[in-house]
This record gives structure tokens, C-alpha cells and sequence, in this order.
């Protein structure tokens, strides 16, 4: 049951993908569509951050003894100033580290 599962989940997936990539395919979106798109990918990613940062044993944790809020920060600052993804990476993993084995 579950390959069959995996098996159709693999086939929705090449067939959504394959309909807005293949050149051949006479389908086309419009601007409007594009643009409400767009949306998509910061929507899903707001989704899979925000409760590993802010929920601990399923209530909120907003303090600042969080380690996960503090990397956070640390890579948020670091990213808007240096625009480099692998120095933003690498400070706001050492700095969940320490503050994480601090903790």
C-alpha cells in the first residue's frame, strides 16, 4: 500500500510538473496567475519555519533563551547585510550550536 502510494504521488507530481514545463504543450499562463505564483514559495516556506522556531512541546516560545529564535536572527541580520548564503549558513549554525550546548 504505501509504494502504491509513493507510486501515484510520484506520478501527480511529474504530471503537474511536466505540463508547465514541456515546451510543446500548447499551455500557457497568464500574467495574473504568474504573479499570484509567485506567492507560493514564500507562503510554504513562512509555513515550515515558523513553528520549528516559535513552538516548543506545542505551546509558544517566544523568549530569548530560544536558540532557534536567536539563529534566526543571527541569519536573518547576516543574510540582509553580506548577501552570502554560505556565511549566513555558517554563522547562524555555529551560533545555534553554541547556544544550543550552552543551554
Amino acid at each position: 500500500m504505501i509504494l502504491l502510494t509513493i507510486l501515484l504521488l510520484a506520478c501527480i507530481t511529474f504530471t503537474s510538473r511536466y505540463l508547465f514545463l514541456a515546451p510543446k504543450l500548447p499551455l500557457r499562463i497568464g500574467a495574473k496567475i504568474t504573479h499570484f505564483l509567485s506567492f507560493s514559495a514564500p507562503a510554504v516556506l513562512t509555513a515550515i519555519w515558523v513553528p520549528i522556531i516559535f513552538v516548543k512541546d506545542n505551546s509558544f516560545n517566544g523568549s530569548l533563551s530560544n536558540p532557534y529564535l536567536l539563529a534566526a536572527t543571527v541569519a536573518i541580520i547576516t543574510a540582509y547585510k553580506s548577501q552570502s548564503v554560505y556565511l549566513t549558513l555558517s554563522l547562524s549554525i555555529t551560533v545555534f550550536a553554541l547556544l544550543h550546548f550552552i543551554n
